[in-house]
């Protein structure tokens, strides 16, 4: 059962209204500047471009509010470690009667999402992305949050999907069940015994700035954790390609072990979206479970 304020922390209730609103209760220096939704800007959470450079982000559902307090305390301290710029946290929203959960100012990072962008050479932003991902795995772990419910448990065993991809594997039929299954099976027989670093938790297309055709940011840490990485190898069955997947897959150097828990992440996603709407995530499913067959 929902509370009251649960029912106020949805996607369908944010609007440009309420922005200007919660900027003129907690920040009125910056209340009267141009704002406007972005597009594509996430399904976890709701952003607004703020005049030229910062944009205003919230969450779209309860299940989302703890990612908002980890990116706030944590990006300050992974930023200046990293490769590739992340979201810089400008200013911190409390919660109010008007939006009961916590939300955020960050600065602006200029460039196109990846699924919509021109990219000049893709092995090097496979190597670029990777560089970021090792370079994020060698932060300090002190005090990081475990896997848990604010990283959709990315990181975390995948014993905790067993049950529903049982669930699910009926979506899918003969030797597309077989090998999902297989791989799942191979995925728990993998389990991750080593030192628990840091990962993204969502490498997606939506996720990944592009500039002058090449890989400028890295956004959305809301699924990270200090874990197993393995969720992190994704990319390599939902968009690298040839020559760049190789270079990705060289350059990111994690074990066979790993690897095989990554096959295990793309099948539990892949299950869950095959029979999704829109028709762009049934595509993806598609694809990520012929690029899984095409490897046994």
């Amino acid at each position: 059962m929902s509370t009251g304020a649960d029912d106020l922390v949805r996607g369908d209730r944010i609007d440009a209204g309420l922005v200007r609103a919660l900027l003129v209760e907690q920040h009125p220096r910056w209340a009267d500047l141009p704002l406007r939704p972005v597009d594509h800007g996430g399904n976890d959470h709701r952003m607004f471009r703020l005049g030229d450079d910062l944009a205003v982000r919230l969450p779209s559902a309860p299940g989302y509010v703890p990612q908002v307090a980890k990116e706030q305390t944590w990006l300050p301290r992974l930023g200046p470690h990293l490769p590739l710029p992340v979201p810089e946290v400008r200013a911190v929203g409390e919660p109010s009667e008007r939006f009961p959960a916590p939300w955020s100012v960050y600065g602006w990072l200029p460039g196109t999402p990846l699924a919509r962008a021109r990219v000049d050479d893709p092995v090097r932003l496979a190597a670029d992305l990777a560089g970021f991902l090792v370079a994020l795995r060698g932060c300090d772990t002190a005090g990081a949050p475990a896997p848990g419910l604010h990283s959709a448990f990315r990181g975390g065993p995948l014993e905790h999907w067993d049950d529903e991809v049982g669930d699910i594997l009926h979506r899918v039929h003969g030797r597309e069940r077989d090998v999902a299954a297989g791989l799942w099976r191979d995925a728990l027989a993998a389990p991750f015994t080593g030192e628990p670093t840091w990962l993204h938790g969502d490498v997606a297309v939506n996720n990944l700035l592009v500039r002058d055709g090449a890989l400028a940011a890295v956004l959305d840490l809301g699924c990270s954790a200090v874990g197993d990485t393995a969720c992190d190898t994704t990319p390599v069955w939902t968009w690298l390609t040839g020559a760049a997947r190789d270079v990705f897959r060289a350059e990111l150097g994690v074990d066979d072990a790993t690897w095989a828990r990554g096959r295990g992440w793309a099948v539990w996603k892949a299950l869950i979206l095959v029979t999704n709407e829109p028709p762009e995530q049934r595509r993806l499913a598609r694809h990520v479970l012929d690029e899984l067959l095409a490897g046994v």
